[in-house]
């Protein structure tokens, strides 16, 4: 157990005995982080509010620097880990000062009174998610994407070895999304703090994660780092996604194809058939894309939203056949649009389509 600074060992999860999830079996590094991911409702919260000891064990155990925490005591437990859930707080005539020093409260005394260097880490917190001008103010009178940075603030006041967050960035606009995962990324690479918590957005769970664990049915659906897990067949898997694509290239959910006979051949190279490619599919119709090669981000998004794809052999020249091919689809389809095609010595004649196409009159 020593290369691991948690470990649940046949894990059993749920709500008044009655199991939810079981056999969960995860090995977490000091200053790694943890993302769980998968459907509303399929239990995430509740592996969440387990380790933490907000639910009782069903069965197995949870460790923490190898002590089995159900063992340790509350303020011993309040020194090691930070908690930050979606239930909302509701503190009557608290100051948003008040509520990040609640967090130095394992510190102090009987009477809970904060000395001169427990203020300091107070403020310190606050200047950590730049929240210094809230201090003062009502916590119950502030946003819900302010309120989430000074619960954030709290956490860090308390100095823990582990922080567990659930959907620490709900209520926050994406700079503050970006700023709060940032603050993290830096508490976990530079303090080693151990990070484990739930988001909804996949492309931030794939960019910011060290290890993802897959949470669907009565067992863990998969745990690994991420680019063993985000994958298109596996968040397909994860979701239940029938009505779209998850693209691991780009790390974003796209809409399905337009179906249907092309209506349009889009000429594109370098990334500049992307904005295109959207236009006409929220315009809903359908398209040729080309001529493209396998590994450009053009061709990545063409093969989830295009009806047709003319490309070549990767580092090859454009080919007679594939020129061939591309020319007939252009027919077919009447209409051109030069996305901004760069043409070189390896796609020259991707510039002789453009010019067919302009003098029969057929771009757009």
């Amino acid at each position: 157990m020593k290369d691991y600074y948690i470990k649940t060992k046949d894990l059993s999860v749920g709500y008044q005995g009655k199991v939810l999830i079981r056999d969960i079996n995860l090995d977490i590094k000091k200053g790694e982080i943890v993302t769980l991911i998968g459907p509303n409702g399929a239990g995430k919260s509740t592996i969440l509010k387990s380790v933490t000891r907000q639910l009782k064990l069903i069965g197995g155990e949870v460790y923490l620097d190898s002590d089995e925490i159900r063992k340790l005591s509350y303020k011993s437990m309040a020194r090691k880990v930070a908690v930050m859930l979606t239930e909302r707080m509701k503190p009557e005539l608290m100051t948003c000062h008040d509520v990040v020093a609640t967090g130095r409260y394992p510190y102090t005394g009987r009477l809970g009174v904060l000395s001169r260097e427990d203020e300091n880490k107070v403020d310190e917190a606050l200047m950590a998610v730049h929240a210094q001008e809230l201090g003062i103010r009502n916590f119950l009178e502030i946003s819900d994407g302010q309120r989430q940075r000074i619960l954030l603030a709290r956490a860090i006041c308390q100095e823990p070895e582990v922080m567990i967050l659930d959907e620490p960035t709900s209520y926050l606009d994406i700079r503050h999304k970006l700023e709060l995962l940032e603050i993290l990324r830096k508490m976990a690479k530079e303090k080693e703090i151990t990070v484990i918590m739930s988001l909804h957005e996949i492309d931030l769970a794939q960019k910011i994660s060290d290890k993802v664990v897959c949470v669907k049915g009565d067992r863990i659906a998969g745990f690994g780092n991420p680019e063993e897990i985000f994958t298109e067949e596996k968040m397909r898997e994860l979701y239940g996604i029938d009505n779209g694509y998850y693209d691991p290239c780009f790390g974003s959910v796209e809409l399905p194809r337009v179906v249907g006979k092309p209506e349009v051949f889009v000429l594109s190279s370098c990334g500049t058939g992307i904005p295109v490619y959207r236009k006409l599919q929220k315009a809903g119709i359908p398209f040729a894309a080309g001529i493209l090669y396998p590994g450009e981000c053009d061709y990545q998004l063409a093969r989830l939203l295009a009806s047709e794809i003319i490309s070549e052999e990767p580092y090859e020249p454009i080919s007679c056949e594939t020129y061939r091919k591309a020319l007939e689809m252009m027919e077919q389809c009447k209409k051109v649009i030069n996305a901004g095609v760069k043409t070189g010595k390896m796609n020259q004649k991707a510039g002789e389509l453009l010019k067919i196409a302009e003098e029969r009159g057929m771009l757009i």
